[in-house]
């Protein structure tokens, strides 16, 4: 069984090409391409603007009797993407472009007008310059005169570039770093003076703490004690001033009852039954001494009242 997909076709040996029949075709035909619109134009029939390099299935064909050194030139037929008016342009060889032929009208082709004009003139010049000596004559002394002009106005830019070039960028640059590297110098050292300073205080301030704590204690320490008379050391109490106050305040405020004769207020001695040989006299020493000038307490009493009156017995002793 043969292959399906060959790629190596048999040839009987009696083949003979030539038996062939050819295929005639029209030499105007057309065929089918795609392509894209080689400039902008715009529709003559709706207006619609069609873009350079917007694709379209166009039909291609040779133009008959027009060819350029042996190159043939063809045309393409596209619709209108709104209308679908039929628009044709033509290949141009001569120029390396396209030429719009109809249903639009291109855009954009001013320079390519500008280029066309100046050719014309060109053309028009020398046709004249032919005929007419005396322009020939009128035409070289206006191109003197512009090369004059044009010698000038390069001179012109020859100096203003001599006079920029003497303007050296890179010193330039080079002064501008330094002057930046100067500033950031005297800020650095703006800088450096103020923490100075401000180190400076703090151990001023730290100094003068310091003498002041040590100071003080230097001057409890050294604090003279008076002496009027030699004999009040032998008077002086062991106790400390501190304690001195507070028993003063105490003393004050209740009274003393570290007193022996406070103390003996609080006793009361217990009466004994009078012998009855004793006279009067005997019993009234015996009651005075036990009592004294105090006065008797008596259970109803409170003991701030205890208090108050031995303080108030106190006083009157002391005067």
């Amino acid at each position: 069984m043969s292959e399906r997909k060959v790629l190596n076709k048999y040839y009987p040996p009696d083949f003979d090409p030539a038996k062939i029949p050819k295929l005639k075709l029209p030499k105007d035909r057309q065929y089918v391409v795609r392509l894209m619109a080689p400039f902008n134009m715009r529709c003559k029939t709706c207006g619609e603007y069609i873009y350079k390099g917007k694709k379209f299935n166009a039909r291609k064909e040779t133009v008959q009797n027009e060819v350029y050194l042996g190159l043939p030139i063809f045309r393409f037929y596209i619709k209108c993407t709104r209308c679908l008016a039929e628009i044709t342009f033509k290949t141009d060889p001569e120029n390396t472009d396209y030429t719009m032929e109809h249903g639009a009208t291109r855009n954009f082709q001013a320079e390519k007008l500008l280029e066309e004009e100046e050719k014309r003139m060109q053309k028009e010049r020398e046709e004249e310059e032919l005929n007419n000596p005396m322009k020939v004559l009128e035409n070289r002394t206006k191109d003197s005169k512009l090369e004059m002009e044009v010698l000038e106005n390069l001179q012109e830019l020859k100096e203003l570039n001599q006079r920029q070039a003497n303007v050296d960028f890179e010193a330039m640059l080079k002064q501008y770093k330094e002057y930046e590297e100067e500033q950031k110098r005297k800020e650095q050292e703006e800088d450096e003076q103020e923490m100075k300073a401000m180190l400076e205080q703090a151990q001023n301030r730290r100094l003068l703490v310091d003498s002041d704590s040590d100071e003080e204690p230097a001057k409890s320490h050294t604090k003279p004690v008076t002496k009027i008379k030699p004999t009040e050391i032998l008077q002086e109490d062991s106790e400390p001033q501190s304690k001195k106050l507070k028993t003063e305040s105490w003393e004050r405020s209740v009274g003393k009852l570290n007193t022996k004769a406070q103390l003996a207020g609080l006793v009361t001695v217990r009466k004994q039954k009078p012998d009855p040989a004793l006279g009067n006299g005997t019993e009234n020493q015996s009651t005075m001494a036990t009592t004294g000038s105090f006065p008797t307490a008596t259970g109803t009493t409170s003991s701030l009242g205890l208090l108050g009156a031995y303080s108030d017995s106190e006083d009157s002793t002391s005067d």
